[in-house]
């Protein structure tokens, strides 16, 4: 079975080998296993179970809901629905977030056209004299 060092986990995934430690000292990876002299072995599976934990990160979820997960993962079958009902959440919250995007974008775009209307025309006089209204498109 093929093991990675610290630094070549970091590179993978785009963290500092800081990080990685951090994790380990906050209990977020209690599945590496370690040789006689302490050094991180990393599988392919601690990878992976790396990679959940930077998804659940990137939502916005704090690093003492995430322990609880890899606890509830832990423990096993009995802890299934927990997980289950968390991951609805977390998708809830990030569909929340889209949602906040879509609204950004939209007046991000309206922002664009109405810029690129004033370059064209050589003046913002444009939208005003035009009293030209400017739909936001989805």
């Amino acid at each position: 079975m093929k093991t990675y060092s610290i630094g070549e986990v970091a590179k993978e995934l785009n963290l500092t080998p800081y990080t990685l430690r951090y994790y380990d000292k906050e209990g977020l990876i209690p599945f590496v296993e370690r040789t006689s002299s302490g050094t991180r072995l990393f599988k392919e599976s601690d990878i992976a179970a790396l990679k959940v934990i930077e998804c659940l990160k990137s939502t916005g979820m704090p690093i003492k809901e995430i322990k609880s997960f890899i606890d509830w993962c832990s423990e096993g079958d009995s802890t299934l629905q927990q997980r289950y009902d968390m991951f609805m959440e977390r998708k809830a919250t990030v569909e929340a977030q889209i949602e906040e995007l879509r609204k950004t974008i939209e007046v991000i775009e309206h922002k664009c056209f109405y810029y690129k209307t004033a370059l064209d025309a050589g003046t913002e006089d444009i939208h005003r004299n035009n009293k030209m209204e400017i739909p936001i498109t989805n």
